[in-house]
């Protein structure tokens, strides 16, 4: 079941997100060669609770970190540890903040120096994608319509969309209805709805769009080892149009 908030729920989530940009903002600071995936999360987590909020992911089905840190083929849910970082590697940083009982989740990849012209455009694509979601975000379009939106842009680049991962809804729960594809055809799927709020995701691979578990049980990497990034909005549905909750672009962000 889909479930629809207030505008007072929705200010209540937009303050999540407001801490959520600032942790990515302090994130975007520190990453560089040498920096190690727990230090990252080290960070995080003081600076989510000094602002008397949670960090989503610790202890979520279990999973140990407070951020998710995913190098470079891994697509997500990167556990954080000694990995330190490289000149040239992409580093997916995806973080959910609670506060006042209310879930904001966002996701951003960055270069660490420079990299690659594959990964260059790797990151401009998903990003782009991501950004093409949020416009088709409006109320009376169908969830589909989004989910096209990110695979028009993807596979006009020939880079190819997970398919096996997905968004979703989210507000007083990380995982909520729906299921939010990157792929998919325009007009079809649930309505949306003023008052629906989703986390949208575009998960792209420079290679074939196939992906595997790592040994750990939680890493998702590429199956053919190629480079591989992961953006991430919350998105409110409103009548007058789209709202951002995550709004990490704002502070330059993913430039």
């Amino acid at each position: 079941m889909i479930v629809t908030k207030s505008r007072e729920e929705i200010e209540r989530m937009a303050a999540a997100g407001a801490i959520h940009t600032r942790t990515m903002k302090l994130l975007a600071g520190k990453i560089r060669e040498g920096v190690t995936t727990a230090e990252l999360d080290a960070a995080a987590e003081k600076y989510i609770r000094s602002q008397g909020a949670i960090p989503s992911f610790k202890g979520y089905r279990g999973f140990p970190g407070s951020i998710c840190a995913s190098p470079n083929s891994m697509v997500v849910h990167g556990i954080p540890g000694p990995y330190a970082l490289a000149k040239g590697d992409i580093i997916s940083i995806d973080i959910g903040v609670t506060y006042d009982g209310w879930v904001a989740d966002g996701a951003v990849t960055f270069p660490v120096g420079p990299v690659t012209p594959v990964a260059e455009k790797l990151l401009d694509t998903t990003k782009r994608s991501l950004f093409a979601a949020v416009d088709a975000c409006q109320a009376g379009n169908r969830l589909g319509d989004l989910s096209s939106a990110v695979q028009t842009v993807v596979e006009a680049e020939g880079l190819s969309v997970v398919r096996s991962l997905v968004g979703h809804g989210i507000g007083r729960d990380m995982h909520e209805d729906p299921q939010v594809p990157n792929y998919g055809e325009p007009g079809r799927g649930p309505l949306l709805e003023p008052g629906m709020v989703l986390a949208v995701e575009p998960m792209v691979n420079a290679g074939r769009h196939m992906v595997r578990m790592g040994d750990d049980g939680w890493a998702i990497y590429s199956q053919d080892g190629s480079l591989a990034a992961h953006f991430e909005f919350t998105i409110a549905i409103l009548p007058e149009g789209p709202r951002i909750l995550t709004p990490w672009h704002e502070e330059g962000i993913g430039e």
